[in-house]
């Protein structure tokens, strides 16, 4: 799971949520248990039913699934004993696994009518999911607690919608982020608390570092955070990873060539090591052996706990013509049960509300609340950190919501280690693994039914 050199107050297990991009989205296609069509549906016929923002039945007891067991973990359960507490009638009984078993274990447990009540999503997830019926519709639920889009930014709230419906209700946003060591920058002869902010002034620095004998940016080829910082670029450059429609891969565009270009030549000039290892990247940076890192909010606790390291955050370098930058959200989802309880539907309804509106305690762990109010907050924005990846929020972008989307992303995870580890040119790796791209959307297509 990386680098064996890592200090040991660097919690870097907070990396793992976010493998579910790729590893978990391969656990889900490999288990094809559930039916395709609504009308197989073993739980409410396919809606969870309107919501309330209070629950006054029996007192039940919710399973409530995540994959938190990184440094966010601790956060998450302080809120559910605090809900347990506030609510008499409703118990939470909360499992948490690693995000990879998660997506593998869910859907089976749903299936065979052991799947827990209530759960958590990856934004990229939740068309697969609901595909194949392991979650519910929310678009009741939404309406019902009054939650809109005005509530959220767009693009956060967008991604939860699949086939004209809801299936997630968006609880936080975790941006890629620009991290800067200041005690790098200054034996450069840099400005520690002016970090750059577009091409010319990245360059620049770089330029400066390499004089004095630093390669100050790392350039990972791999998923953390390589294909991040090119997904990043690629929009920045004015470029899309799919078609409209997500029927076609359109990274290899000339945007996406710029993108994977920008980032060889940094290893290409020097400025990187070649063959930078899964995590090194970090590992030199809380050893002061490299300035700039492009990885996300989820480091921002673990740095905190690396004694004497001196660093900051800001928003991403625009080295593109427009501002751009990956990101992932968790969602809060409803499990389709094959008996569906009314009364633990509507307990996991008023739980679902009470933790979007308690998001800024969530924040504290690392993320950026979703509700635009709570971001809004004087003590959301006394959080240094979270405060600054906040600003990046409406100009964050996800891959689109096609089911099985994580085979095509893997295709592209290919090329960008490749063309990073000099194995290929960037267009040549492009090309070809947009043309393995489009075989999968086709094959997905065909799988789950358009």
């Amino acid at each position: 799971m990386g680098d064996d050199r890592r200090p040991q107050a660097r919690p870097l297990s907070r990396r793992d949520f976010l493998v579910s991009t790729g590893a978990a989205g391969a656990g889900l296609l490999l288990t094809s248990c559930l039916g395709r069509s609504p009308e197989t549906r073993t739980g409410t016929g396919g809606s969870s039913g309107a919501a309330s923002t209070t629950y006054e039945g029996p007192s039940v007891t919710l399973d409530y699934w995540n994959g938190f067991t990184g440094g966010d973990g601790p956060f998450m359960e302080k809120l559910v004993e605090r809900f347990s507490t506030e609510h008499d009638n409703i118990d939470i009984k909360m499992n948490t696994l690693e995000w990879g078993d998660y997506y593998t274990k869910v859907p089976q447990a749903v299936s065979t009518g052991r799947g827990p009540d209530v759960g958590v999503m990856h934004i990229d997830t939740l068309a697969t999911n609901a595909a194949r019926n392991v979650i519910l519709p929310l678009d009741d639920v939404a309406q019902t607690l009054g939650l809109a889009e005005s509530d959220f930014a767009p693009t956060v709230w967008q991604a939860g919608i699949y086939n004209g419906s809801r299936y997630g209700i968006p609880l936080d946003v975790h941006p890629l982020g620009f991290y800067y060591n200041k005690k790098v920058m200054e034996q450069a002869g840099l400005d520690p608390d002016a970090p750059p902010t577009n091409d010319d002034e990245y360059r620049q620095a770089l330029e400066e570092m390499e004089a004095k004998g630093i390669q100050g940016y790392w350039m990972s080829p791999f998923v953390f955070t390589g294909a991040f910082v090119f997904q990043s670029l690629l929009w920045q450059f004015g470029g899309e990873l799919y078609s409209s429609d997500a029927t076609q891969a359109t990274f290899n565009s000339e945007a996406g060539v710029s993108a994977l270009t920008w980032m060889v030549d940094i290893v290409k000039s020097g400025y990187s090591p070649k063959n930078v290892g899964q995590d090194a990247d970090s590992v030199a940076f809380q050893n002061n052996k490299n300035a700039f890192i492009w990885t996300g909010i989820w480091m921002i606790n673990a740095y905190k706990e690396v004694p004497e390291l001196e660093w900051g955050v800001a928003e991403l370098p625009q080295i593109g013509d427009q501002r751009a930058a990956w990101a992932g959200s968790h969602n809060l989802v409803i499990m389709n049960q094959r008996d569906q309880d009314e009364n633990k539907l509507q307990a996991a309804k008023v739980f679902i509300n009470w933790l979007t509106e308690h998001s800024l305690e969530w924040a504290e762990g690392g993320q950026v609340p979703a509700l635009a109010d709570v971001r809004d907050d004087p003590k959301f924005q006394d959080l240094e950190h979270q405060s600054i990846f906040a600003r990046e929020i409406d100009y964050v972008r996800f891959p689109p919501p096609v089911p099985g989307i994580a085979d095509p992303q893997a295709t592209l995870a290919t090329a960008v280690n490749e063309a990073v580890l000099l194995k290929e040119e960037p267009q040549a790796a492009l090309d070809a693994a947009a043309t393995k791209a489009d075989e999968l959307l086709r094959e997905n297509a065909e799988k789950y039914g358009g």
